[in-house]
């Protein structure tokens, strides 16, 4: 059934949003929103594709080709021009309001952007790199964190430069993006995609083989290049090297094993290819901010 005109009218975001901040500069414009009050089927679009990241509370995302989704604090979304978003705020009051931003970026700044990468890191399977067309919901990595915090402050600052330091923000934060968003395709897709891409083929073997001592000798001898000439390829398209892509991956799967909380941690980090626990110990910690121990712990009845 199709919400009546009225219903999309009446239930325009600033009508239920305290407080909205907005600033404008050449190639991006930053909105930050923070509603008061609990809501459902609230309407939201912009002109530009749209970076919407949370800072404080909960929403839930109704987006076209994908369930309903809990939006949560430390994660992003990126979502093309023109793309309704339909928003509930199930837990939003006066006390503790659901805080988010909402940076819109141009089209043109974009492709210019896609232009570089293309001309200056091209990818080996021959396709080019483009804008996602679809809504991307990923966490964020400690390096976007950074980049989006970092561009808060600089379009708050009054300072004569800002539009040139923005836009160099940008260009960062679209490479990441698309590198993220080339991981996890590459990830989720591997077996799919490895009997033409060669970066697939690797992923592909890393996640059979993640108990196994894996070295980026052995990788690069997999997908037929010169060690040199992987390790450059993977970290443009990925935005990681391999050896990190090894570990984020044996730390995913560490995390998963933990949460049966009669495994043996030893057993455990020896299952997913760590050597020894204190390195174990010390990746974990990084990366999920507690001790295995201490997560593991989390699921104790």
């Amino acid at each position: 059934m199709q919400l009546s005109d009225r219903f999309y009218k009446e239930r325009k975001l600033e009508h239920l949003v305290e407080n909205q901040t907005s600033y404008t500069l050449n190639n991006a414009a930053m909105h930050v929103f923070e509603t008061h009050l609990q809501a459902e089927r609230v309407m939201l679009q912009f002109d530009q594709p749209v970076l919407a990241s949370m800072l404080i509370g909960k929403k839930v995302m109704h987006l076209r080709d994908k369930k309903a989704f809990d939006f949560l604090p430390g994660e992003s979304l990126i979502l093309p021009s023109n793309e309704v978003m339909c928003i509930d705020f199930p837990e939003a009051d006066h006390e503790n309001p659901t805080r988010c931003l909402a940076m819109a970026i141009s089209e043109e700044k974009i492709n210019k952007v896609i232009t570089l990468m293309n001309e200056g890191m091209p990818k080996n399977d021959g396709s080019e790199w483009a804008l996602m067309d679809y809504n991307y919901h990923f966490t964020n990595d400690a390096s976007i964190y950074g980049i989006i915090q970092r561009l808060l402050y600089l379009f708050t600052e009054n300072h004569p430069s800002k539009d040139f330091f923005v836009d160099n923000m940008l260009q960062e934060l679209i490479i990441r993006i698309l590198q993220g968003n080339a991981r996890e395709t590459y990830t989720e897709n591997a077996s799919r995609l490895s009997t033409n891409n060669r970066l697939a083929y690797a992923l592909e073997y890393i996640a059979a083989h993640l108990h196994e001592p894996i070295s980026v000798g052995d990788l690069s001898k997999k997908a037929c290049m010169s060690e040199s000439h992987f390790h450059k390829t993977f970290k443009d398209e990925l935005g990681v090297t391999p050896i990190d892509y090894i570990n984020n991956e044996r730390i995913k799967l560490a995390v998963r094993l933990l949460q049966d909380p009669h495994r043996k941690i030893k057993e455990i980090y020896l299952e997913c290819g760590f050597e020894n626990r204190s390195y174990f110990n010390r990746l974990f910690k990084r990366k999920i901010n507690t001790s295995p121990g201490e997560y593991q712990s989390k699921f104790v009845d």
